[in-house]
């Protein structure tokens, strides 16, 4: 018999648990954990994890995760699906991206036993859950007063992930070069493969990149063969892969006034926001140097010189044709609210 074991915890094909994986004590003595949602299928299949605030105040993948395994039609066919809706347990608590000792701990794995906290977090988190795993999905948002348009980022040079990206479903996939001490970067050296989703804000919730989030993991689950397919088939968003992007930044430090918004279409020349003085005066305006779609937004209207403000991503395609799919998205999802 196929065991799955977690801890000190022993998950049979065919069960569903809930538990608590132990990482650390505060100050006051009490206990902190992991809290861990495993559904296996009695059939034998893939194993996927699903995980979200690696960085604490990434709130948006909590309720994707929270809403995905609360369904009532949601059944496993075949294989384990693993579901960590708190990594970083410290950093939600305490409304912050970081662990208590400031460490990123998207920048600590593999980790160690004997490590920082945020080492010991990520070593219990990858031999725990990410090595009994043939995939997995991580869920992020933007930084604080920072948002993301829905996007998968992938390392698109290998083609199962890249498959895996394309059926995810967002409408802009974005080459992403795996960084140093992250999830991914050991999940890979475990042969894990894994898809990155960005969307949203810190510390909000956003219903399109929350519904956009559970489309997403669904469209993967199915591909796997892990859950049925829907005898009714709803219309697809092809995606575009975007194979690279980059940050705009201010010339001047003042006041912000946007001019685009999040999967608007940028024309080489286009003015994306005005800077002007407490005076009224307007001091400078960002300028896109290339044409491309919007994908990521300072939103504070406050900006200093050289701060990043705007994110684009660059497409090969027709950029009209991606606003089309970018509208289709929304439409699929919005106001309906179908998953």
């Amino acid at each position: 018999m196929n065991v799955l074991r977690i801890g000190e915890f022993d998950i049979l094909p065919g069960e569903q648990r809930k538990i608590e994986l132990p990482v650390a004590k505060l100050y006051t003595d009490a206990d902190v954990s992991l809290p861990v949602h495993i559904i296996r299928a009695k059939k034998p299949g893939p194993t996927i994890f699903i995980s979200a605030a690696v960085h604490g105040d990434e709130l948006n993948g909590i309720e994707i995760i929270r809403r995905l395994i609360s369904q009532k039609n949601f059944k496993l066919i075949r294989g384990t699906l693993i579901a960590v809706p708190m990594v970083n347990v410290y950093g939600v608590v305490n409304q912050s991206r970081y662990m208590p000792d400031r460490r990123d701990l998207n920048r600590c794995f593999p980790g160690s036993s004997k490590g920082s906290l945020a080492g010991r977090v990520a070593h219990i988190f990858l031999n725990e859950i990410v090595k009994h795993c043939n995939y997995g999905i991580d869920l992020h948002t933007g930084a604080i007063h920072r948002s993301n348009f829905p996007q998968i980022r992938a390392d698109l040079s290998d083609e199962e992930t890249k498959e895996l990206a394309l059926v995810f479903g967002v409408p802009v996939v974005l080459n992403s070069n795996i960084i140093d001490g992250s999830l991914r970067e050991a999940a890979v050296k475990h042969k894990t493969k894994v898809l990155l989703y960005e969307a949203g804000e810190a510390l909000r919730f956003d219903d399109f990149s929350i519904l956009a989030g559970m489309r997403g993991i669904t469209n993967v689950l199915k591909h796997l063969g892990m859950v049925r397919k829907s005898v009714t088939r709803k219309r697809v968003v092809p995606p575009f892969v975007a194979n690279s992007s980059q940050w705009l930044r201010a010339n001047a430090s003042g006041i912000v006034n946007h001019r685009v918004k999040l999967g608007d279409q940028i024309k080489k020349g286009d003015i994306l926001a005005d800077i002007g003085s407490p005076y009224g005066d307007i001091i400078d305006v960002v300028k896109a140097s290339r044409a491309g779609i919007l994908i990521g937004q300072q939103n504070i209207p406050l900006v200093q010189e050289g701060e990043a403000m705007f994110h684009i991503a660059y497409f090969e395609e027709d950029d009209a044709d991606i606003v089309e799919q970018i509208e289709n998205a929304q439409d699929t999802l919005l106001p309906d609210n179908n998953v």
